[in-house]
């Protein structure tokens, strides 16, 4: 079984098949909620503001208006690109009865490397262009609360390590970037009893590895797209 997902109105509508347990940093229902919907929206490109949060206004409210107008009348979390939905990447790994699918807008103009000080809006307008890594896991296990925030860490080193092997540059010029600065992580998982119990998830585990492998490859396709637009547009 697949997750469903669409793309409407530039937006990325992933329709969860129910209530599925979450724990995202997306500014609409962000933290660990249950719902059944996650959005992915491009918005315009606008570097002279420091986030995307910054740029357009109250991220959240403008999120659930925009679930409402689509018709997700369930509750969701909802993310912001200004990546192209024609860049959406996505990858399925699974062992067994066990699967792990990755949904991902990259776009690396905005990229950083972790420690850097933050910047004014006026230097970093020029890092023009979409500049944002979205990643959406979704898995039909049951994950623990521990579980859930190992699985962001798997993530998390899967996209640094993608960056790491391609040489990505801060958008400063510095060696090493980690991320971009406006970043997103969303797991989804099953409800407790719903699915396979996992109280772990770190790298030796097979939830970890089926995720590290999905984000890997999302992330690797995602840059070359990125590379892509970059050429075309630059």
């Amino acid at each position: 079984m697949q997750t469903r997902y669409r793309v409407t109105e530039q937006t990325l509508i992933i329709d969860l098949g129910g209530k599925r347990r979450v724990l995202s940093s997306a500014p609409q229902g962000g933290g660990f909620t249950s719902v059944a919907y996650i959005l992915n929206h491009q918005v315009e490109s606008n570097p002279i503001a420091n986030t995307l949060h910054r740029a357009h206004g109250d991220p959240a409210r403008a999120l659930r208006r925009l679930a409402v107008r689509l018709g997700v009348k369930q509750g969701t979390v909802g993310l912001m690109t200004a990546v192209p939905m024609k860049q959406l990447v996505t990858a399925r790994v699974s062992s067994g009865a066990l699967w792990v699918e990755c949904f991902a807008t990259v776009g690396v103009t905005n990229a950083v490397k972790a420690g850097e000080s933050p910047e004014s809006g006026v230097r970093r307008s020029q890092a023009a262009g979409p500049g944002t890594i979205n990643l959406i896991v979704v898995t039909n296990a049951c994950l623990s609360s521990a579980a859930m925030v190992g699985a962001v860490q798997v993530v998390t080193e899967s996209k640094t390590g993608v960056l790491r092997d391609h040489a990505v540059r801060s958008w400063t010029g510095q060696p090493g970037a980690t991320g971009t600065g406006t970043d997103a992580v969303v797991i989804a998982c099953r409800l407790r009893g719903q699915g396979l119990w996992h109280a772990y998830s770190g790298t030796h585990t097979m939830i970890g590895a089926l995720i590290g492998q999905a984000v890997t490859r999302c992330v690797f396709r995602g840059l070359a797209k990125a590379k892509q637009w970059q050429e075309r547009h630059v």
